[in-house]
């Protein structure tokens, strides 16, 4: 009989991480599926009100995972984002508790989710204000976007976002490459939503990028 106990408790054990794991992936990807949603598909007070309930999801998730780097990234992302709906100057609580999320997220495994913390902290660090308002730096932006591409080379928002660097930059015929490479990335069949939000933002940048270059050329 004991040693029977003894072997389920120990079966038991092995299955910790197993089932931490399953519960993990889950988190994450309703994470993702309802940020997408709140991202491109809300506006006004409903888009406020999906933020917030997604902060606190987020939240709680890692509260149960905190050493998840996927978590931490999605954390990050999700502050990241409302900070960006928000703007402002309160908007700036957000994107700090953003930035300590997807930093202790490279700390643990900096190539989570195809280098994603790279790609969100180096866009947080160049569209937040500078010193003495905020946090803000173009070199530190430019090197963590280039170290997301290095490791994600082909990935649709690796570019995007270097591209977006790029053209508040006025860098505009580099540019427009990343951006011809974000639009032809491959398709993610998990994240739909965000794919088609992401390419309306490519073709938003690229109609930018084109006419600077049209202008600069005349």
């Amino acid at each position: 009989m004991y040693a029977t106990r003894l072997r389920a408790f120990v079966i038991a054990l092995l299955m910790l991480p197993v089932a931490l794991l399953a519960e993990t992936t889950t988190a994450v990807t309703d994470l993702q599926h309802d940020w997408a949603s709140a991202n491109y598909e809300l506006s006004g007070d409903k888009q406020d009100v999906a933020f917030e309930a997604l902060i606190q999801r987020a939240d709680a998730a890692l509260a149960s995972n905190p050493d998840s780097a996927e978590l931490l990234i999605w954390n990050g992302i999700i502050k990241s984002s409302y900070a960006g709906v928000k703007g402002g100057l309160g908007a700036l609580g957000l994107a700090k508790d953003a930035r300590k999320s997807l930093e202790k997220a490279l700390q643990l495994d900096d190539k989570a989710l195809d280098g994603s913390a790279y790609t969100s902290l180096g866009t947080l660090y160049s569209n937040v204000p500078g010193w003495p308002v905020g946090f803000g730096n173009d070199k530190k932006a430019v090197q963590l976007l280039q170290k997301a591409l290095e490791i994600n080379p082909d990935g649709i928002d690796s570019n995007y976002f270097y591209a977006d660097y790029l053209l508040q930059h006025k860098e505009f015929d580099k540019a427009e490459q990343f951006l011809l490479k974000a639009q032809s990335a491959p398709p993610r069949p998990d994240r739909p939503v965000a794919d088609a939000g992401r390419q309306e933002e490519i073709h938003a940048a690229l109609s930018l990028a084109r006419e600077k270059i049209q202008h600069s050329g005349s």
